[in-house]
């Protein structure tokens, strides 16, 4: 796999998320601060979390990773959408670190040619491609997150999603779980819910969906959007991480939090869904 040793420069920093290193430490530490959780009785295997501009899914998102503040992982694997059109189903960076007003961090090049191989060697993964300055947001609103709530240097293993396959989502997390088994590692699913539906409507599928993640079913998240009875822009990665997540001992997912933009904009005629939930294997 080609890499760019140059660090992928920030699309978003300023738009997304605050641009000021001190400001946006701030705003996610209080994001946290203000998240509080139930007890979650395992260790924490993945989070789920939403990836919309922090000023609409940032407590949201605080949920999530005050279930890891102050845990310490080596590797830290965020899987997300990819909104954009490219011919492959599966993606990575290729670029040699992610650029964030907080620092840069590297992308580990070693277990990502590790995952590489395992989805080539499975036939039923797919391949992987590599993309250089893409503009995705899904998977770097949450870095900022990972620096903030971890307490040492970790490296990342950055991979977005196109593909819907069952079978082939599967053989991912599959994949993930051999790369990540016996690592200090974290996995991270990056998702937003329903879009621009009416308040009641969204929160009726919204619910749909997160059941299905807290009955802990990567099929489930899968065909409740097949189906039209709820939905999340990155299934895929959650299902991918949940299947991922189970292989590496994981056996119960517990919601932490629920919101949607109308609390913010108070537009409650067309609303997007935040769900931030803990994956969780057996202490």
């Amino acid at each position: 796999m080609s890499t760019i040793t140059d660090p992928r420069p920030s699309p978003i920093a300023g738009v997304w998320y605050n641009g000021n290193k001190e400001a946006l430490a701030s705003e996610i530490d209080e994001y946290m601060n203000i998240a509080t959780l139930p007890d979650l009785n395992g260790e924490v295997v993945a989070v789920i979390a939403p990836h919309a501009g922090y000023r609409y899914s940032g407590r949201t998102a605080g949920y999530a990773f005050r279930a890891v503040r102050g845990k310490a992982f080596d590797l830290v694997a965020v899987i997300s959408p990819y909104h954009q059109f490219h011919p492959a189903d599966m993606l990575t960076s290729a670029h040699s670190e992610y650029e964030t007003p907080l620092g840069s961090l590297p992308v580990d090049q070693e277990c990502l040619q590790m995952f590489a191989e395992s989805v080539n060697k499975s036939g039923a993964a797919g391949t992987l491609s590599t993309i250089q300055q893409d503009r995705e947001h899904s998977l770097e609103i949450e870095l900022p997150f990972l620096q903030r709530a971890l307490t040492q240097p970790f490296s990342l293993l950055p991979i977005m999603l196109r593909s819907r396959s069952v079978l082939q989502l599967e053989a991912i997390g599959k994949a993930l779980a051999g790369v990540l088994r016996g690592r200090s590692a974290l996995l991270v699913a990056s998702t937003d819910l329903s879009h621009f539906y009416p308040l009641a409507i969204a929160s009726k599928y919204d619910h749909e969906m997160l059941k299905q993640i807290e009955y802990f079913s990567p099929q489930g998240v899968l065909a409740i959007e097949e189906q039209g009875r709820g939905f999340a822009c990155g299934g895929p990665a959650v299902a991918a991480v949940l299947w991922a997540a189970r292989e590496l001992g994981a056996t119960k997912a517990r919601l932490l939090h629920y919101s949607t933009s109308a609390e913010q904009t108070g537009d409650s005629s067309s609303v997007v869904g935040y769900g931030a939930a803990a994956v969780l294997r057996p202490e």
